[in-house]
């Protein structure tokens, strides 16, 4: 099964590197995406899974409040995370949490690689390594990736997770997933 001409390589994004359309008012860096990012598996023939955006799919486009972006990001974020701990916005974080992992067990179960999981650092939800609370960036997980973090441990999933942003070297970012040999791309494998 799938032995035509895919890759069987994947990664995992956060919604609002792929669409910074969906990112909370005030916040985005480019009108589009991250291009390099993009660019870089698309040469590399990895399959790139937008995942969902817990904001938008639990509070909304303006994140419940039309006046987000007259707050300091941090602020802002920190709002946004204490609206996202409401028992409904938390249901529906949860069930975007399966469909994820669902779709990671997926992938796996039929042999492909999953590279890693690239997360929005900062974000109240996507951060990897900071996520917004208490008025400031700090160190940790957000909302999202904690529990989708949580679960592929359950499921005994190792798969790096990466925090980017704009400020970032992408090329350091990069650098912490596998890429396995075959990761050339088609013009490099022919060159």
């Amino acid at each position: 099964m799938f032995t035509d001409g895919r890759s069987k390589k994947v990664v995992f994004i956060a919604h609002c590197l792929l669409n910074q359309n969906a990112i909370s008012d005030g916040t985005a860096v480019y009108p589009a995406a991250f291009r390099e990012l993009v660019q870089y598996f698309l040469e590399h023939e990895v399959g790139v899974v937008q995942m969902p955006c817990p904001e938008l799919c639990c509070l909304g486009l303006d994140r419940g409040d039309e006046r987000g972006a007259t707050r300091p990001v941090a602020e802002e974020n920190t709002r946004i995370r204490r609206a996202m701990m409401k028992p409904e916005p938390r249901t529906r974080l949860m069930a975007l949490v399966d469909q994820v992992m669902w779709q990671i067990t997926e992938y796996r179960k039929h042999g492909f690689q999953i590279l890693g999981i690239f997360g929005a650092n900062r974000s109240p939800n996507c951060g990897v390594d900071t996520t917004s609370d208490n008025n400031a960036e700090v160190e940790g997980k957000g909302l999202f990736m904690k529990e989708l973090y949580k679960r592929l441990q359950i499921a005994g999933i190792d798969v790096s997770l990466i925090g980017l942003k704009a400020t970032d070297s992408l090329k350091e970012k990069l650098s912490l997933i596998h890429m396995p040999d075959n990761g050339r791309s088609q013009k490099e494998q022919t060159v």
